[in-house]
């Protein structure tokens, strides 16, 4: 099993300044990998990532966005597109910066394609709000979107999309919920109460690619067993029908309890069983070809490192032990770089991840009905029975 790991200390250029997308939590987690040795892994190739040209920027963006984020870090007044917002600030270098996490999801998606490798993982992707002409939610550019467009051109006829990120995957839905080749899966909070409001269980794909998009909004306060409950309710079934030759996975860490910017709540073990799910469907249906990002996570010493680091360690081979301690140098760093934040000792925030399968039958609590919910609305587009536990 050979997986290409894509870093570069030039994606931390994506920095909005004070902002809560910190590229701290990125350089952490690559610190944290490194000091616990996953990187090191035989097996494990790391490739530096080029800046996505504009030829491949636009086979989702809009040559006249292209030009306005080009364009906005040089005049404070500018307006439109969704830039220059308390939510997506112009910075200096901003078309390289997001050119260049681009170029980081499409090399390890290429590897993965071409069999170059098994597994692929560029965890400073992962910016799944993008629309194609509008900046939104912290994301400039689209680059699960893109690396998917640049997989369908490479002749992919079947890719699974799953989205664990606290926040509705709604930009790699959006662009393409009438493509029948794309099945996009989002896990997220209700978008009654979280941005962007979107992900409803209807939302099930353009006339013509009906069932291609999946939606499981999950209730405020959802914690482990309820998350873990719903995922495997619904993700596996509608992932197995669709029958992918890749499984693209966005992993944003930010349905953590600790996260400030939502309200699920599951531990760093439960993120990790969320990985190693997802590491057990790729070897189920794609013959392990898996491709993974980041994505959202706000808790930038507490959490992200650490889930991330989990999933780097499933994607290039062993899963680490959750009772490991952090390194002294990691814990050290982590202080230099946020003083008087609470820096975990171990990677493990001592829960058990456990979780009840779900029946349709008996008393229903709110995640019970959030996925009944979901599966009544897609299930027979893909031949499946919404009542059915085994499917």
């Amino acid at each position: 099993m050979t997986t290409t790991v894509v870093w570069d200390e030039a994606l931390l250029a994506y920095d909005m300044g004070e902002h809560p997308l910190d590229p701290v939590r990125v350089e952490l987690t690559i610190a944290l990998a490194h000091e616990l040795g996953v990187l090191d892994r035989p097996g494990v190739r790391l490739v530096r990532p080029e800046p996505a040209g504009e030829e491949l920027l636009t086979r989702v963006h809009r040559p006249d966005y292209l030009a306005a984020v080009k364009a906005a870090p040089d005049d404070p007044f500018f307006t439109g597109w969704g830039l220059n917002t308390p939510d997506n600030p112009a910075f200096d270098g901003m078309h390289e910066a997001s050119a260049r996490i681009v170029g980081a999801t499409v090399a390890a998606a290429e590897a993965v394609w071409r069999g170059r490798t098994w597994r692929g993982v560029s965890v400073a992707g992962g910016l799944h709000h993008a629309m194609p002409a509008r900046a939104s939610g912290f994301c400039v550019y689209n680059d699960p979107a893109i690396a998917i467009a640049r997989l369908l051109d490479l002749g992919a006829e079947r890719i699974a999309y799953v989205d664990i990120d606290v926040h509705h995957g709604d930009g790699v839905q959006e662009v393409f919920a009438a493509d029948s080749r794309v099945l996009t899966v989002s896990v997220h909070e209700t978008p009654l109460v979280l941005f962007p409001g979107t992900g409803f269980p209807d939302e099930v794909g353009a006339p013509g690619a009906e069932g291609t998009a999946v939606n499981l909004p999950l209730p405020p306060g959802t914690g482990d067993a309820g998350w873990l409950r719903a995922f495997h309710a619904v993700v596996p079934s509608v992932v197995r029908a669709f029958r992918p030759q890749v499984l693209f996975t966005q992993c944003g860490a930010d349905a953590h309890h600790l996260d400030p910017l939502a309200d699920l709540r599951l531990t760093v073990d439960g993120q990790r069983a969320a990985y190693l799910a997802l590491r057990d469907l790729a070897e189920e249906v794609c013959d392990g070809r898996w491709i993974a990002t980041g994505g959202g996570g706000y808790a930038l010493v507490e959490v992200v490192p650490r889930a991330w680091t989990h999933l780097l360690a499933t994607v290039t081979g062993d899963p680490i032990d959750p009772a490991t301690p952090t390194p002294p140098a990691w814990r050290e760093l982590a202080r230099a770089r946020r003083p008087g934040r609470e820096v975990p000792p171990r990677m493990t925030d001592g829960a058990s991840a456990q979780y009840r399968p779900w029946q349709p039958d008996g008393e229903m609590d709110a995640v019970d009905r959030a996925v009944l919910a979901t599966r009544k609305a897609v299930f027979p587009l893909h031949g499946l029975d919404p009542h059915d536990p085994r499917d």
